[in-house]
């Protein structure tokens, strides 16, 4: 199920709310834990089994993490490496099982005649959300939770369930018990939800179509500036379709009373690749530095090592997003630049001129969607052909479509529409605005409210609502 979809706008959130709502708050946390089983078993319901293992399995070692610590280090060490390969164990075989035996068979020159195993539903997200759950107590930063049905909660709660924002144990610890849902809460909740399926509706799945019809193309087959256009258009979408998700999630927590924290930050205006990752998919960026980066070592032990260390997080990086070379390269890109901007000190903005910063940005906007060609391409023949067009390096001499046959009036405005959004500048305006007459706040719930309305009629309408980070 999606959250933008109108079996749950217009059936799942409203039964839940009247329900939720109307029961005594003692009984929240139970309809919480049902509505977000119903709404994973919703698409996949054998996939169910897979969770409620994770969470049982989760509950006993977190338990037994804790009592070992009154014991030998070794014990707790022990236990809790036995968490994180089960952990790991499951992801693995659903998300890397078919990759690997591919890669097997093709070294060996073997056709393995097997069934290809499915990926559960945010199978990645829930694990190392999991994997964060043990390490906190095993690190005494955490107590283990005792009631199996709150730690299922926390595991399963439906709105960062299968996209994130990847949330710690500890953070959320103490609004699984204490939590309170204020009117301000809800109505920031209900805006912040409009807003992420605003972004989802009217530009993600705009810009994605455009990049869609241009990327299921031979690119031998279609000029420089069409290969330019699918690759901003694929670098539109990512983002308004992931960073809308967040913003719905995180809309849809503050209904319920819990805050989760920011995910993205205007990742696209970044002037380094290193800023790129501070700003793009926060939570996951915190979770590599915390539970990778920094038991590896850092930056603390020698300058070779945070190298090594980089190359590392980030190869884990692009293997966590998906099982094939193309993610695998995609992370040692990122890699690469961020070891070469530590090497040449381009990240320590007390050390730039306003020139610098404009030569820097040029620069970082144009590895991200270099970078964005590898992560949409289908593998690394067609991302490197594509990649090559849009250098100038093809010569293309069988041309299907012009320019103009991608970009019409809609297209082009929504194109137009995710630049300017994808900066501050509106933001701004707004808590301007939300700090001015009320006239003007009115107005800008008008403008939310008239939003909400074109977005059910866009996913009514329309048979094309993809969500590229449903199955990482």
């Amino acid at each position: 199920m999606l959250f933008s979809s109108m079996t749950f706008i217009y059936v799942f959130m409203p039964i839940l709310c009247v329900i939720y709502f109307v029961l005594p708050k003692k009984f929240n946390n139970t309809v919480l834990l049902i509505a977000s089983l119903t709404f994973y078993a919703w698409g996949e319901p054998r996939f169910l089994l897979v969770m409620l293992f994770t969470i049982l399995i989760n509950y006993v070692v977190g338990i037994l993490i804790e009592n070992c610590n009154n014991c030998t280090s070794l014990q707790s060490k022990l236990v809790l490496t036995v968490g994180i390969l089960l952990n790991l164990s499951i992801l693995g075989y659903f998300k890397y099982f078919n990759f690997i035996v591919e890669n097997i068979g093709y070294v060996f020159k073997v056709n393995f005649d097997l069934v290809k195993v499915v990926l559960p539903l945010g199978i990645s997200f829930y694990t190392f959300q999991s994997l964060s759950y043990l390490v906190d107590i095993y690190r005494g930063e955490a107590k283990a939770q005792k009631n199996i049905f709150k730690l299922a909660l926390f595991i399963t709660l439906f709105p960062q369930l299968i996209a994130g924002p990847i949330v710690k144990y500890q953070e959320i610890c103490d609004q699984l018990d204490n939590r309170k849902v204020y009117f301000d809460d809800l109505i920031y909740g209900v805006k912040r939800f409009i807003i992420g399926l605003s972004k989802k509706m009217l530009i993600a799945n705009t810009c994605g179509e455009i990049a869609d019809k241009i990327f299921i193309q031979n690119p031998e087959n279609f000029s420089t500036s069409v290969a330019w256009l699918g690759a901003i258009s694929y670098t539109l979408q990512i983002y308004f379709d992931f960073s809308g998700y967040s913003d719905m999630a995180i809309g849809l927590g503050h209904i319920f009373g819990f805050k989760f924290k920011e995910n993205f930050n205007y990742p696209y205006i970044s002037k380094t690749i290193t800023e790129f990752w501070r700003r793009w998919h926060i939570s996951l960026s915190t979770w590599f530095k915390q539970y990778l980066y920094i038991p590896l070592g850092g930056n603390r032990i020698s300058l070779k090592r945070t190298y090594v260390n980089l190359f590392i997080v980030f190869l884990a990086t692009g293997v966590w997003h998906g099982a094939s070379w193309n993610f695998v390269v995609w992370g040692l890109w990122n890699a690469f630049f961020i070891i070469i901007e530590r090497y040449f000190c381009l990240n320590k903005e007390s050390k730039r001129s306003a020139y610098k910063n404009v030569i820097l940005h040029v620069y970082c906007i144009l590895a991200f969607i270099f970078g964005w060609v590898l992560f949409r391409a289908d593998d690394l023949t067609y991302a490197v052909i594509y990649m090559q067009n849009m250098l100038g390096l093809l010569d293309v001499k069988n041309e299907l479509y012009t320019l103009l046959y991608y970009v019409d009036t809609i297209p082009l405005v929504a194109i137009i529409a995710g630049i300017i959004l994808s900066t501050p500048v509106c933001s701004r305006m707004i808590d301007r605005t939300s700090s001015g007459k009320a006239i003007l706040l009115y107005g800008y719930d008008f403008i939310l409210l008239v939003l909400f309305f074109v977005c059910t009629a866009f996913i009514a309408s329309s048979t094309y609502n993809p969500f590229i980070y449903f199955r990482f």
